[in-house]
């Protein structure tokens, strides 16, 4: 179903820091893709302390991406604005910023124009995505998706926990219990999973915690739950590009 590894291309040649090399990583999104994030080497960011494993990227420093991102113990990023908007989920740890403090299993937007000055305390890792929400999504989100009163019941052993939904995306917590399957299904506009933790099958390829997938519109999806599980689902925007400065 999915084609296996990470073909990256370089378009510059000589010899510059990582970021601001014009990176194609996984960046057809009309393409399948998946990803062991554990085996890719974590690179540095222009700021001290601050690095990443690329999942996903179109572009330098400036970039459509979905990254990991690992803030070591005291360290910051400056003062910046989200031009294409952010979200993130805390992996573990707690990420702060002037509007608060986020521990592990904070899903947070901020939306597109918004700025910050985030850094981390005790240190923490968080799923990143840049560069991929509509101007017109002006919605601040804070969940705690470990709050098991926010999630539906679908069926026996699978709960959802809805966490955002515009004219692009529909974003949401999948918690699944040990054997459960979801149904194969091809979804409109594609779909993309991130393991948030357990370990899941997804036709014949088998993830664990922090495994990402991507099925874009036409090709069909199921999992599989090997063990208790939770996944953050996003489905309906792999044909919805935003564009970056300069496209």
């Amino acid at each position: 179903m999915l084609p296996l590894g990470s073909h990256v291309s370089k378009r510059a040649q000589v010899q510059r820091p990582d970021w601001e090399i014009n990176m194609q990583i996984h960046a057809d999104r009309s393409l399948p893709a998946f990803v062991k994030s554990n085996e890719l080497e974590w690179i540095p960011s222009p700021l001290k302390g601050v690095s990443r494993r690329m999942l996903e990227r179109d572009g330098g420093e400036v970039a459509r991406a979905t990254s990991i991102v690992n803030y070591a113990p005291g360290s910051s990023f400056s003062e910046h604005t989200h031009s294409g908007g952010e979200e993130f989920l805390v992996l573990d740890g707690t990420f702060s910023d002037e509007h608060g403090d986020f521990p592990e299993g904070t899903y947070v937007r901020n939306p597109v124009g918004s700025s910050h000055t985030p850094y981390s305390t005790e240190g923490c890792t968080i799923l990143v995505k840049l560069w991929q929400m509509p101007p017109s999504d002006q919605e601040w989100v804070r969940t705690n998706i470990f709050d098991d009163g926010l999630f539906d019941e679908r069926k026996a052993g699978l709960s959802v926990l809805p966490l955002h939904e515009n004219d692009v995306e529909t974003i949401e917590i999948w918690k699944l219990a040990a054997g459960v399957e979801v149904p194969e299904k091809a979804y409109k506009g594609g779909i993309e999973v991130f393991v948030v933790s357990g370990e899941v099958s997804a036709g014949t390829i088998a993830m664990t915690t922090h495994d990402w997938i991507r099925v874009p519109s036409g090709e069909v999806f199921n999992a599989k739950a090997k063990s208790a599980a939770m996944l953050l689902v996003k489905h309906g925007h792999l044909d919805k590009v935003i564009p970056l400065p300069g496209d």
